[in-house]
C-alpha cells in the first residue's frame, strides 16, 4: 500500500466536515451547521441540569453532567481550532514539505510510509471504538425502554437528557427526536474520534522525522550518505532538526490550551460516568445500565489516555537524536567534523513536549493523576447520594 501523506482520508474527511481543512469550498457552511448543531444541543442539555438542580435530582445530575461535558468539550475544541486555523494551516503545508523531501531518498521513504501506515490503522480503531461506544449506548437505552412497557411515555429516557420546550412524548414526535438524537450522537462521537487521530497522527510523523534524523547521523559518521558531500549530509540533517522543533512547537500551540479543557472535563466526566456504574451495579437492570456506561467510560478514558500518551511518547522521542549522536562513529571522524554532535545533543537536551496549557507536560503520569482524582470524588459523590 502506498501513502503520500501521513494524513488518513478519514482524518482528511472529518477535517473537511467542520470546515478546516486548508481550500475547502464549503468550510464556512460546515462550521455553521455545527455551531447550529451544538448550540441547539447545550441549550436543551443545560435547561434539564438546570431542572435537575431545582427538583434536588442528584443522580439525573450526575448522569446528565457526564453526557453534557464532552459536548462543550468538542464545542470548545472546534472554537481553538477555527481560532488557529493558519497555524493548522502550517502544520499542513509541513507534513507535505517532509514528504516531497522524502521521495529523493528511498529509505526515509519506507520509514514515513510506515508511521503513515500506522497512523491510518491508529485512526480507523480509536474512532471505531467512540462509534461503538455511541452504538452499544443507544442500543441498551433504547431495549430498556421496550422493556418497561408499564413506565409512562413520559418517563422513557431518551439517547441525551434534555429538556424541549416542546411536547415530544408521544409516537412519531420521540421516534424522530430519538433518531436525532442518534445521529447527532454518532457524527459528534465520530468528529471526538477524529480529533484524536489528528493529535496521534502529527506525533506519529514527528516521530518518523526523528527516525530519519537518527539514521542520517549514522549514515554521517559511517561514510555512506546519498549526499555529494559531508557539508551538504550536514546540512540536511541540521535543517530537518529545525523542521521538527519548529513543527513540534506548532503542535504544541494547537493543542495545549485543548490539551488543559480535556484534562479539566475528563476528570469530571470519568468521575461521573465512574459513580453511575458503582450506583447502577446495585438495581433491578443493573447489568444492562452496566454495559452502557462501561464502553462511555472507556471512550472517555481513551480520550485522555491518547493526549498524554502523545505527549509521553514525543517527550520520549525526542532524546533518542541525543542517545544515537552518542552511539554514532563519532571518535573515527575529524574534530572539525564531529561537533556538529555538540549543537545537536546540546539542542536535544530540551526536550520535545506537549503541555497542559503551559502549565504542565502531557504524561503517563499526569493520566494516572486523572484517574486517581476521579476515584477520590467518587467516593465524595457515593457520600453525598
Amino acid at each position: 500500500m502506498s501513502f503520500t501523506t501521513t494524513m488518513s482520508p478519514t482524518v482528511e474527511f472529518g477535517l473537511r466536515a467542520i470546515g478546516i481543512w486548508p481550500g475547502s469550498p464549503r468550510s464556512m457552511l460546515y462550521r455553521t451547521c455545527w455551531t447550529i448543531s451544538l448550540g441547539l444541543a447545550q441549550t436543551f442539555q443545560f435547561r434539564y441540569i438546570v431542572a435537575c438542580i431545582k427538583t434536588n435530582n442528584f443522580l439525573d445530575l450526575v448522569d446528565s453532567i457526564s453526557t453534557t461535558l464532552p459536548y462543550s468539550l468538542l464545542c470548545l475544541k472546534l472554537i481553538i481550532l477555527w481560532l488557529n486555523q493558519r497555524l493548522f494551516n502550517n502544520i499542513l503545508t509541513s507534513i507535505s514539505r517532509d514528504w516531497r523531501n522524502c521521495d529523493f531518498i528511498a529509505c526515509n521513504m519506507r520509514i514515513m510510509m510506515n508511521k503513515a501506515y500506522l497512523s491510518h490503522r491508529c485512526s480507523m480503531l480509536i474512532i471505531g471504538v467512540y462509534s461503538m461506544a455511541v452504538i452499544v449506548y443507544s442500543s441498551v437505552i433504547i431495549e430498556l425502554n421496550n422493556i418497561d412497557t408499564d413506565v409512562e411515555p413520559a418517563e422513557k429516557e431518551l439517547l441525551l437528557k434534555m429538556q424541549f420546550p416542546f411536547v415530544y412524548e408521544f409516537s412519531p414526535l420521540r421516534e424522530i427526536v430519538m433518531f436525532v438524537q442518534f445521529i447527532q450522537l454518532l457524527s459528534h462521537a465520530s468528529i471526538i474520534g477524529m480529533l484524536d487521530a489528528l493529535i496521534i497522527t502529527l506525533i506519529l510523523h514527528v516521530s518518523g522525522q526523528v527516525d530519519i534524523v537518527c539514521r542520517g547521523l549514522f549514515e554521517l559518521f559511517s561514510g555512506k550518505h546519498e549526499y555529494k558531500s559531508y557539508k551538504d549530509a550536514t546540512s540536511a540533517i541540521i535543517r530537518r532538526h529545525q523542521d521538527i522543533i519548529a513543527f513540534s512547537t506548532d503542535i504544541e500551540n494547537l493543542f495545549s490550551y485543548i490539551a488543559l479543557l480535556q484534562f479539566l472535563t475528563n476528570t469530571i466526566v470519568i468521575c461521573c460516568i465512574a459513580f453511575a456504574i458503582v450506583t447502577c451495579i446495585q438495581s433491578d437492570q443493573g447489568y444492562a445500565l452496566l454495559l452502557k456506561s462501561l464502553f462511555f467510560y472507556i471512550a472517555i478514558t481513551l480520550e485522555a489516555f491518547i493526549f498524554c500518551f502523545a505527549g509521553e511518547y514525543l517527550s520520549n522521542k525526542s532524546k533518542s537524536i541525543a542517545n544515537t549522536a552518542y552511539e554514532v562513529l563519532w571518535y573515527d571522524a575529524k574534530p572539525n567534523e564531529s561537533r556538529i554532535l555538540l549543537i545537536l545533543m546540546l539542542r536535544s537536551q530540551k526536550r520535545l513536549t506537549l503541555t497542559i496549557g503551559k502549565f504542565n507536560d502531557l504524561s503517563l503520569e499526569i493520566f494516572m493523576s486523572i484517574l486517581k482524582a476521579s476515584a477520590s470524588y467518587v467516593s465524595v459523590l457515593l457520600a453525598m447520594s
